[in-house]
């Protein structure tokens, strides 16, 4: 392996996991996406152009293999046993308000389309910029801008929506 690929790639790793787990919404899922993009830059680093950044013709693939990997997941419902589902996928964390407003957060970005969410997490998250991002996405950078401000509206709204109620237990009486 040459090292300038090696110091270019291994820094990124983190951030790659980071967009990856916000795409794929499952760890194994993510970790296996990196796995595959880590190979295929390594396998293909002789076909980058010298004058690239590597961050974005990384994350390239990354988001390239994730959205074929959804529009395929898409294609075809999973189906998990109880006895094989994940124990944290079976309980809840504890109703603190930071897990509260992190879960909303989440919830919100949920329900973003596709092309807002991930120019979102590619730009605020990653801290790409609008070029790279656009370069990434393969789109014009004035729909990168255009894509973002929706984004950011969109989610301000979902954010700004009054909280869920939280029903009250329901009480006992007895009756005789």
């Amino acid at each position: 392996m040459n090292h300038e690929m090696v110091r270019l790639i291994e820094p990124l790793i983190p951030a790659l996991r980071r967009y990856a787990r916000a795409l794929m919404r499952e760890r194994a899922a993510a970790d296996d996406l990196v796995q595959d993009c880590l190979e295929r830059a390594i396998s293909r680093w002789h076909q980058r152009r010298a004058n690239d950044d590597a961050r974005a013709w990384i994350f390239t693939i990354l988001h390239n293999l994730a959205m074929t990997r959804l529009r395929r997941a898409a294609q075809r419902p999973v189906h998990v046993t109880f006895d094989d589902a994940e124990a944290a996928k079976l309980s809840s964390a504890a109703p603190q308000e930071d897990g509260l407003r992190h879960r909303d957060l989440l919830d919100a970005l949920a329900q973003l389309p596709d092309e807002q969410r991930t120019v979102l997490l590619l730009v605020t998250v990653e801290e790409l910029s609008y070029a790279d991002a656009a370069r990434v996405l393969d789109i014009p950078i004035g729909t990168v801008m255009s894509r973002l401000s929706r984004a950011r509206e969109r989610l301000a709204r979902l954010m700004s929506v009054e909280p869920r109620a939280i029903p009250s237990p329901p009480y006992l009486r007895s009756v005789k």
